[in-house]
């Protein structure tokens, strides 16, 4: 129970240089001239104001004509690997803070012109327009209200995979995940969390509910053994649990898939129940709450008699008739309230994405580069963890750049 605590976010765990956080992060980088300039640039996102350009980054750091150059090179060209990275944010922030649960977040990049790697047209609901931009699939650790971004992914429409010369300009290595859509990058990014974590892993939490392949998701997820909590639209096709619907266990044929909404409108009614919730000022508050068993039809052969059974959820509001963002989970015998509290992190994901696109540069890069992306999210991902967890921890002063030389 305790690994699904909400808690607190902790106290700056001591007074941590950044050249000790980012020697930690960055050790495996084989050249010195490298590893300085990644402290350059951790020490530039967090102490630049505004916008976090290459430019303006470099400036605050070093007065050398050359360092902007220099910078831009070790972010877009050198040949260094961010996966050794990642795994030490991880283990950082794990010796830190204790997960509540694990979050994904979309981020959308808006860019100009085609040649950001990844760029394409897509109608993004927040906004209600079409945009022109990146889609980056973040998985955050939630700890005490925040998330700290720890991987990402990059979404490779098929305009991308299928044009050999967009794959070369970007050097879009051939082991990268080629047309995959976003329940699979989720997959990918629970299958890297879950090899690299050093606790017990936590329930996954997602908002599904604008795509359609919220099933795909939960059925990769089950056959891992990932405890989750997904939203998921209305009109996604559960097959109702048999004391649901009056049926008789092995009575003659299954029930009818209904859609979520429609199974909770049915069943939950009948079997309506409340549960304690706090709010943001740490108040109770009583929600109702409809809920109901279901599985998925079936979708693989021979997969029937495997089927696991979800709790589907949403909070009801009587007074218009409403129901709030349907739920599904794993975890069919955990207590509603924890599980209600899964449901908020989605939010806590939302204002780190905000925090990193308005105070650490998320949509300050160009990114023409697949290698180049992937460093500036592992560059920005670092920082924020840095100023989340080490607090007002000391930044020693930085070396100029008559010391560097192209990374």
């Amino acid at each position: 129970m305790a690994a699904y605590a909400s808690g607190q976010l902790p106290a700056p765990h001591g007074q941590v240089p950044a050249a000790t956080f980012v020697e930690e992060l960055f050790g495996h980088l084989p050249r010195a001239d490298q590893r300085r300039w990644a402290l350059a640039c951790i020490q530039g996102l967090l102490s630049t104001p505004g916008k976090k350009s290459v430019r303006r980054l470099a400036a605050t750091v070093s007065a050398s004509p050359t360092a902007s150059q220099s910078l831009h090179q070790f972010i877009n060209a050198s040949p260094w690997d961010w996966e050794p990275a990642r795994q030490e944010l991880l283990r950082w922030i794990e010796q830190r803070a204790q997960a509540s649960a694990w979050t994904i977040g979309l981020a959308v990049l808006p860019k100009r012109g085609e040649h950001s790697v990844g760029v394409h047209r897509r109608f993004v609901p927040e906004s209600g327009r079409t945009l022109n931009c990146q889609v980056g699939i973040g998985a955050f650790l939630s700890t005490g209200g925040t998330g700290l971004p720890v991987d990402w992914r990059l979404l490779l429409p098929d305009q991308w995979c299928q044009d050999p010369q967009r794959r070369l300009r970007a050097r879009i290595p051939d082991t990268a995940a080629h047309g995959r859509q976003v329940w699979s990058h989720i997959l990918d990014l629970a299958d890297a969390l879950a090899s690299r974590t050093r606790t017990a892993l936590p329930p996954l939490v997602a908002d599904m509910s604008e795509g359609t392949d919220a099933a795909a998701l939960m059925d990769g997820l089950s056959r891992r053994g990932q405890d989750f909590v997904i939203a998921v639209p209305g009109s996604l096709p559960v097959l109702p649990c048999a004391h649901f619907t009056g049926r008789q266990p092995g009575g003659p044929g299954p029930s009818s898939p209904l859609g979520v909404r429609r199974l909770l409108t049915l069943s939950g009614r009948r079997h309506p129940h409340t549960a304690t919730v706090s709010t943001h000022e740490g108040a109770p508050r009583l929600v109702r709450i409809l809920s109901g068993l279901a599985q998925l039809p079936q979708t693989r052969p021979g997969a029937a008699d495997h089927r696991p059974a979800y709790r589907v959820f949403t909070e009801w509001r009587p007074a218009g008739g409403r129901l709030s963002r349907m739920w599904v989970t794993n975890m069919a015998n955990r207590r509603m309230d924890e599980l209600l509290a899964l449901t908020g992190l989605p939010t806590a994901t939302a204002a780190t994405l905000h925090d990193l696109e308005t105070h650490f540069g998320l949509l300050d890069f160009e990114g023409r580069s697949f290698p180049g992306w992937h460093h500036h999210m592992t560059l920005i991902s670092a920082a924020y963890a840095y100023r989340r967890l080490a607090g007002s921890a000391l930044l020693a002063p930085y070396v100029h750049a008559s010391g560097l030389r192209s990374a």
